[in-house]
C-alpha cells in the first residue's frame, strides 16, 4: 500500500516531509497524486465553508510558499524530482481551482474531476511547466492545470451545469 522503497530514503521527523506528501496521502503506492488531491478537499471545503474565498486564498498563499522549502528538501533526501509522493503541488491546484466557484457538491466534484484529468493529461502548455527543473516546476504544471479546470468550471457554471 505505501512505496516502503521511498519512505526508507525520508527523514519522517522532518515536518517538510509531511508537507510534502500531504499528511503522507503521497506515499500511496497508487494513484498518489489522487490521494494527494482527495486529502485536500476536505480542508479546502472546510475553509471555503467557514471563511470563505479569502481564508483559502491566504491559505493557499502560506502553503504555497512552504510547499517551495518542503519540495526542496524531499528533492534533496531522495535524489529525484518531482517524485510522485510530492502531492502539495496538487493541493495548491485543487486548492486554486476550488477558488473560481461557489461551493456545492456538484462544484467540488467537478472541481476534483477536471483539475485530475488536466493534471494527468497534461496538455500544452502544462507539459513545458513540468519541464522547469527544482520546486517551481513542479508546482507550476499544477496550476496551469488549474487554471485549464478554472475555464472549464465557469463554463460549467454560466451554463447553469454547476
Amino acid at each position: 500500500m505505501f512505496d516502503t522503497r521511498l519512505i526508507e530514503k525520508l527523514d519522517l521527523k522532518n515536518p517538510y516531509v509531511w508537507l510534502a506528501t500531504w499528511f503522507g496521502c503521497g506515499l500511496i503506492k497508487h494513484a498518489p497524486g489522487t490521494w494527494g488531491t482527495l486529502g485536500a478537499l476536505p480542508f479546502a471545503v472546510l475553509m471555503l465553508y467557514y471563511g470563505g474565498w479569502a481564508q483559502l486564498l491566504c491559505a493557499g498563499l502560506i502553503v504555497g510558499y512552504f510547499s517551495y522549502k518542503s519540495i526542496r528538501q524531499f528533492e534533496n533526501m531522495t535524489g529525484e524530482h518531482d517524485a510522485g509522493a510530492i502531492v502539495v503541488d496538487e493541493v495548491l491546484g485543487i486548492w486554486l481551482a476550488l477558488l473560481s466557484i461557489p461551493l456545492s457538491v456538484g462544484g467540488v466534484v467537478s472541481a476534483f474531476l477536471l483539475f485530475r484529468f488536466f493534471d494527468i493529461l497534461k496538455p500544452w502548455p502544462v507539459s513545458k511547466f513540468d519541464e522547469i527543473p527544482g520546486p517551481v516546476g513542479v508546482i507550476a504544471d499544477d496550476l496551469a492545470a488549474a487554471v485549464y479546470a478554472i475555464l472549464c468550471l465557469w463554463g460549467m457554471h454560466h451554463a447553469g451545469f454547476i
